[in-house]
């Protein structure tokens, strides 16, 4: 079998956690302050705040920006639902625009400016797979109406356009840790901003809202602390920030190797009939490629592909994504959306295997075995 993705740790990786474990110190510390040091380095942003998930991030983003009852969030319904659900913590409104199209999954600007009503307090884009969503145009819209653009750079890491890191370009920038990112931890998230007083508050929501955290109680700088709004716990534990930490040293690497096997599958792919590759070659120098992403042209047929991929040829492959206004939970509550291009590009997306150290005669065989099963 040739999975989706194979997450292999370095000895190094495990050498930082077992550093970690034995130090004595688990809970949100040193090792977390390094790495949100570093990693503001990397995007190149003054502020960066590690939390639980990516979902927390959006939360905190929202929350931060002051969103609430009455307000409304555009977003993209190709996406995962935390892009969408995290303005429902809120008790906003998420309202959701359509895609491009099937060479490019990002939010469409022109469907973003059709639905500003004046409820509107912000936009969401996500950098699907990596790719850059139009963040110039999103920026200047989002200026001219008095919006705040958050970013969902879940894919994202070391992703940029105009030569600019993707998460930097709007008011927060959210991305994953989770297993299967690019940067993993198993669970894990960061809110990325140049907003001092944003980067503040999600500090402190982050951790109940307390006036000092079990570290500064720790080393002496404080007695015993208030809590001064309603906040959460969103902190991640010190093992994986040293986990990221450890890997970041070698993120440009990583993300290097990734766009080598796209490069490759993108070749191998422009000769395949009932096959659609979103985005353009020139794009995989910007992106992280996080995911090798394909739209089966008979929508009809995509299911059976997948299947045929499993069964015969030992090949997983997964959908990213269902459309969000679909979902049960979605429906229920806002009935009646429609999101043609969405729509589309979710009922023929294939998902392919791309992962660090996957060989390039397998890149070679998943696509002979598309080739085929497309053919049948």
């Amino acid at each position: 079998m040739i999975p989706l993705y194979d997450l292999r740790l370095d000895a190094e990786d495990i050498a930082a956690v077992v550093e970690t474990l034995q130090s004595g110190w688990l809970t949100m510390g040193p090792r977390t302050a390094e790495f949100e040091e570093a990693f503001a380095a990397h995007l190149g942003c003054r502020h960066a705040v590690l939390l639980s998930s990516c979902t927390a991030a959006l939360h905190l983003a929202y929350l931060g920006l002051g969103i609430g009852p009455g307000d409304e969030v555009i977003v993209p319904s190709y996406t995962f639902a935390a892009t969408a659900s995290a303005v429902l913590y809120c008790g906003g409104t998420p309202v959701f625009a359509d895609v491009v199209g099937p060479h490019d999954l990002s939010i469409d600007p022109q469907d973003v400016l059709a639905k500003i009503t004046p409820r509107t307090r912000a936009v969401a884009c996500v950098h699907f797979a990596g790719y850059a969503a139009p963040v110039e145009d999103l920026r200047a819209l989002c200026d001219e109406h008095g919006l705040a653009l958050v970013e969902d750079a879940a894919h994202a890491p070391s992703a940029t356009a105009a030569g600019r890191s993707l998460g930097t370009w709007g008011a927060a920038g959210c991305f994953s840790f989770f297993s299967n990112k690019v940067l993993p931890s198993g669970e894990g998230g960061l809110l990325a901003t140049d907003d001092d007083e944003l980067a503040a508050r999600v500090r402190s929501l982050r951790s109940h809202a307390m006036t000092s955290v079990t570290w500064d109680r720790h080393r002496g700088h404080a007695e015993t602390y208030d809590i001064v709004d309603v906040g959460f716990n969103y902190r991640l534990d010190e093992p994986r920030a040293a986990l990221l930490l450890s890997q970041l040293r070698r993120l440009d690497d990583e993300v290097a190797v990734r766009r080598r096997l796209t490069r490759r599958y993108r070749e191998l792919l422009a000769g395949v009939e009932g096959v659609t590759v979103p985005y353009e070659d020139a794009g995989v120098d910007e992106s992280s490629c996080y995911v090798m992403a394909v739209l089966v042209d008979d929508a009809s047929r995509r299911d059976a592909v997948r299947l045929a991929l499993r069964e015969r040829h030992g090949i997983q492959t997964s959908l990213l994504y269902p459309a969000v206004h679909r979902f049960t939970a979605y429906r229920e509550r806002f009935p009646g959306v429609s999101l043609p291009r969405t729509e589309d590009a979710s009922a023929r997306e294939v998902t392919l295997p791309l992962f660090r150290h996957l060989p390039d005669e397998d890149v070679e065989r998943v696509v002979d075995a598309l080739r085929q099963e497309l053919a049948a």
